[in-house]
């Protein structure tokens, strides 16, 4: 079955919000709407509507005029099978001592090599993204250092990053979170096809927000790979959590984004240590002084 899309942009979360409303009145009805703020700094807001009949394009110009939004772009997806077609493009990843891979790559495992299976049917974060890759880096680099007693994955997705500190710190209490519930399940999942049921805490939660992770803190490492909106609402409350001497690993940043999160961050009283720029993404490393 095809699957059309229709995609515009404009100006202002409450006004893109109306529209996807306004979108979902549609005839033919979308199956799905979704409304995202682009994170590039220009204030401007994603809407795009799913659709299994073409959407009429008389409309869509209609409600691009009603809500002052750019023309729709309609396209039609061709009838693809996205898992097969991922599994074929995703090769491993080597990311220092890790090695990310999917089922169909179990063959390639190095013998000396920290594994983690991320089957593309769950790709939240399978580590071949700048952000990930820089966050997994970043871990690697801390992991002949002193073991962590307690770590939370803020924002986790597939948790790969909160597994990783699971298999080289197995005594660290680890607490993997996500506001998203379908991915919180997903990494629950993850867990059980590395056999490491148990290994870390799997919660639902808005950043912090959350009685379980509030009872474990402070943290001696966070990952908060996100986006910088939600880093910079973070700041104070990764401050917080954070214990004296602790690390903090940022991610989710385009590369002209990294500077002011960086100075917000210092100003909570977080001192940068390092960063990693991958392609168009930066991995920032922060510590709190001791």
């Amino acid at each position: 079955m095809p699957t059309f899309t229709a995609l515009t942009t404009l100006p202002g979360k409450s006004q893109a919000e109306a529209l996807g409303e306004a979108m979902e009145r549609l005839t033919p009805a979308p199956t799905g709407v979704g409304v995202m703020e682009i994170e590039d700094g220009s204030g401007l807001w994603e809407v795009g509507g799913y659709f299994t009949e073409p959407p009429e394009p008389v409309s869509l110009s209609l409600l691009a005029a009603a809500f002052d939004a750019k023309p729709f772009v309609i396209s039609e997806l061709p009838d693809t099978d996205w898992v097969a077609h991922v599994r074929r493009e995703l090769a491993p990843v080597q990311a220092g001592r890790f090695f990310l891979f999917g089922s169909h790559d179990a063959d390639k495992v190095p013998e000396d090599a920290i594994a983690l299976r991320i089957d593309a049917a769950m790709a939240f974060g399978t580590g071949h993204h700048g952000t990930t890759l820089g966050c997994l880096r970043a871990l690697d680099r801390l992991a002949d250092g002193t073991p962590p007693a307690r770590v939370a994955d803020i924002g986790c997705g597939t948790a790969v990053l909160a597994m990783a500190a699971a298999k080289i710190w197995p005594d660290a209490q680890i607490l993997a979170s996500d506001i998203d519930e379908v991915a919180v399940d997903v990494a629950k999942a993850n867990l059980d096809i590395n056999d490491m049921p148990g290994a870390v805490t799997c919660l639902e939660a808005a950043g912090f927000d959350h009685p379980e992770l509030a009872k474990a803190a402070p943290y001696d490492l966070i990952f908060a790979n996100i986006l910088k909106g939600a880093l910079v609402a973070l700041a104070s409350d990764i401050a917080a959590a954070l214990a004296p001497g602790g690390t903090v690993i940022l991610s989710g940043l385009l590369n002209e984004q990294a500077e002011e999160v960086r100075a917000i961050y210092a100003e909570a009283g977080i001192q940068p240590v390092a960063d990693e720029q991958i392609g168009d993404w930066t991995t920032l490393m922060m510590r709190k002084p001791a």
